[in-house]
């Protein structure tokens, strides 16, 4: 998907459909140096079968994504779920969604469900990374944004090339730039802690109620 950043396809053969809400996490385990690591990672695509998928980073030092991007096809591993309330917060409501890095991975099924479902609210993708090369989904995300009039795709990054056409430094003053006078929307974040409980500070300074912000925290 980009450099050190894969997406995964699993199978689970004990059940013929596997059932989850668009945004929903799975919780993988493995024994590893004789203990039990246990890591959650979103749900990257949409209900397909017993079929999923997620996407996920090489952690440098780790233990568990290491593990992942030494698997071969056919290799097993244990999982639990799917869990999570990282949905879409009924009833839906135009939105702003705030990402950075693999936090954007939730919003994958969670926009081709509700787009092509046919919903009318307006909903904006903020996604930041600190160099385009690590953008994902972006090609995706950019022809739904083509598709559909009430979807807008922000990508920007902080660490742009000369090359970079499109905005540039940290989601926040974005975020602030899309609610903009709103304060009926829905404001969604996934990412690292920083980056979440800034958007939350966000949404409280401008008066949104805490039910209005749905968070899901990757650290």
């Amino acid at each position: 998907m980009a450099p050190e950043i894969r997406q995964f396809e699993f199978a689970v053969p004990e059940v013929d459909t596997l059932r989850f809400l668009p945004g929903q996490f799975v919780s993988l385990s493995e024994t590893l140096q004789d203990k039990k690591v246990t890591r959650a990672y979103s749900i990257a695509s949409l209900p397909a079968g017993n079929r999923f998928s997620i996407c996920l980073n090489r952690v440098e030092g780790g233990l568990f994504s290491p593990h992942l991007f030494a698997l071969e096809p056919g290799g097993a591993i244990d999982m639990k779920g799917p869990l999570g309330v990282f949905v879409w917060k009924q009833p839906k409501a135009d939105s702003v969604l705030v990402a950075t890095g693999t936090g954007v991975v939730p919003y994958r099924p969670m926009l081709l469900e509700a787009l092509q479902a046919g919903a009318a609210e307006q909903f904006t993708l903020i996604y930041g990374t600190r160099h385009e090369e690590n953008l994902i989904y972006v090609n995706e995300f950019r022809t739904l944004e083509q598709q559909y009039p009430n979807f807008r795709f922000i990508p920007t990054v902080t660490r742009p090339t000369a090359q970079w056409s499109g905005a540039t430094g940290r989601v926040q003053p974005l975020v602030r730039a899309a609610i903009g006078d709103r304060r009926d929307l829905h404001l969604y974040a996934c990412g690292l802690k920083e980056m979440v409980d800034s958007v939350r500070e966000i949404g409280k300074e401008l008066g949104f109620d805490r039910k209005q912000i749905v968070f899901e925290k990757y650290d």
